[in-house]
């Protein structure tokens, strides 16, 4: 029997889930059961975390696509220009 899965961003969602993969205090406490419903929820702190992080990643992709304006390499160059003349 395969389990069904359901899955979010920040949760999992096992149904028919066999009892034999869990660990073995779990399946102690489960008797004769051979499947379970099985939820795991992230800490929501680790979910913000985790989006952030993403946001940031993106955000850092779409500036490296962007291409420099002429007026933006002219500065730059200006600028280490003056660095060296010091």
């Amino acid at each position: 029997m395969i389990a069904a899965r359901r899955e979010a961003m920040n949760k999992i969602v096992r149904e028919h889930y066999p009892v034999e993969n869990l660990p073995e205090d779990l399946r102690a406490e489960l008797g004769l059961a051979k499947t379970v419903k099985v939820v795991i929820e992230a800490d929501e702190a680790d979910v913000k975390s985790a989006a952030r992080a993403a946001a940031i990643t993106e955000l850092l992709e779409h500036r490296r696509k962007l291409k420099p304006s002429a007026n933006d390499s002219v500065a730059r160059v200006r600028k280490l220009r003056d660095e060296w003349s010091r």
